[in-house]
């Protein structure tokens, strides 16, 4: 059995975005971003959020960015041969996405954007292709694209975003029906276009697989 130093992070999980070979921990000693974002506006202490990313089959750990007192690191996307993240700095106003270079292990910045570019930090997040900045639901109840580029339009009812494919956008939706014996649940991928228009309605689930490619599972 082989013992990897992740400094307390002991759960590890593959990136998304199409890859086998690395992983991430995450601490979360505050909960999720939106969840750092209350904590902070009410004037209470936010330690920082811990990230690590470890290499399979070598079993190397990284920890790209060190623990700062008032920021706070999205979950990571792999995405053209980088591994991304966002960093939210409460006490800078501001978010940064970085982008972790896994052939040489350093970190650059791919843009940074003022904090006020979003309501909320609700469901904020990274998602691919290509790499995207998206919020999604909160009290306006907005599905919301603020970088590359900015798209709005709400969300349908029992609607939540998991995937983009270029100008295609992927959404789970759930229904249910009856009670008892009678009752049915089951679940739908609805794809709309930039403009929010539905463009294709699948029943079953998609996913991104290791290599990048889609499968529909129908």
């Amino acid at each position: 059995m082989r013992t990897l130093d992740t400094g307390g992070l002991v759960h590890i999980e593959p990136v998304p975005g199409g890859t086998s070979k690395w992983y991430y921990g995450i601490s979360h000693a505050c909960g999720d971003l939106y969840e750092a974002e209350e904590i902070f506006n009410s004037g209470r202490e936010l330690r920082g959020r811990r990230l690590c990313f470890v290499s399979y089959p070598e079993g190397s750990v990284y920890e790209p960015v060190p623990v700062k007192q008032g920021a706070y690191f999205s979950e990571p996307v792999y995405a053209d041969g980088g591994i991304c993240f966002l960093n939210v700095d409460f006490s800078q106003a501001r978010m940064q996405i970085l982008r972790f270079d896994c052939a040489e292990h350093g970190v650059e910045p791919v843009t940074e954007l003022p904090l006020n570019a979003v309501r909320d930090c609700y469901n904020l997040g990274l998602d691919i292709a290509p790499l995207t900045l998206r919020r999604q639901g909160g009290a306006d109840g907005l599905f919301e694209i603020i970088w590359p580029e900015r798209v709005s339009f709400p969300l349908g009812e029992h609607e939540s975003f998991f995937l983009r494919e270029g100008d295609r956008l992927f959404f789970s939706r759930w229904h249910e029906e009856g009670e008892g014996a009678d009752y049915r649940y089951w679940e739908e991928t609805v794809v709309r276009d930039l403009n929010g228009e539905i463009r294709e309605i699948l029943p079953g689930d998609v996913r991104i697989m290791p290599n990048g490619e889609l499968w529909y599972l129908k």
